[in-house]
């Protein structure tokens, strides 16, 4: 028997930890009956202001044992395969990548606006018209350093050093500022405008 509905385990997540992160709004989670581009609807608790998400889900590949120090201060490393036609025919407010890795207690959730995905997009990937591969990783938080996001693709032996020491920059590749609670906070402020 064909089931009349599903939900993939990143929507699932989302739906299961955006309370957490929206707890003063109390919101409101819809999933819509029909694939319209659109995987989850968030609205506040008096459904007056809403924000359509697009749910991205990566499994963990954290890198290989020889690059052991880059092991360690990782979270997760998770890859995407984005359709660029589909990126830029989105009506999803927002698009949400969920890196769920192996050693976590919880995921992590990179939550960006669609507009700023399809400029970084644009000047990261400038080859190719079809796919976009990309490859976001979280790092560990310490003591010492917060959490950090980046998009790794084809960053290089070097860059990868940087990363796992919390030196490495790169305006472009740096994702932070859409990690957990700081890209909540975005979708946050839509439902109070």
């Amino acid at each position: 028997m064909k089931p009349l509905f599903t939900i993939h385990a990143g929507e699932y997540l989302v739906g299961l930890h955006l309370p957490k992160y929206l707890k003063s709004l109390e919101p409101n989670i819809w999933i819509p009956a029909k694939d319209t581009g659109i995987d989850l609807l968030v609205t506040d608790h008096a459904n007056r202001h809403a924000v359509s998400l697009q749910v991205k889900y990566g499994k963990d590949f954290l890198p290989e044992e020889k690059k052991l120090d880059l092991r360690r201060s990782l979270r997760c490393r998770s890859w995407f395969a984005l359709n660029r036609a589909k990126l830029n025919r989105s009506e999803a407010q927002f698009w949400v990548f969920v890196l769920r890795g192996f050693e976590s207690d919880a995921p992590d959730f990179v939550v960006i606006p669609k507009a700023e995905l399809q400029r970084r997009m644009k000047r990261k990937h400038t080859s190719g018209r079809g796919i976009l591969q990309i490859y976001l990783c979280s790092t560990k938080s310490t003591k010492t350093k917060k959490a950090r996001c980046w998009e790794m693709r084809e960053v290089g032996r070097e860059a990868e050093r940087r990363i796992a020491e919390g030196t490495y920059k790169d305006p472009l590749r740096d994702f932070t500022g859409y990690l957990n609670r700081d890209g909540w906070a975005a979708v946050a402020n839509r439902l109070k405008s």
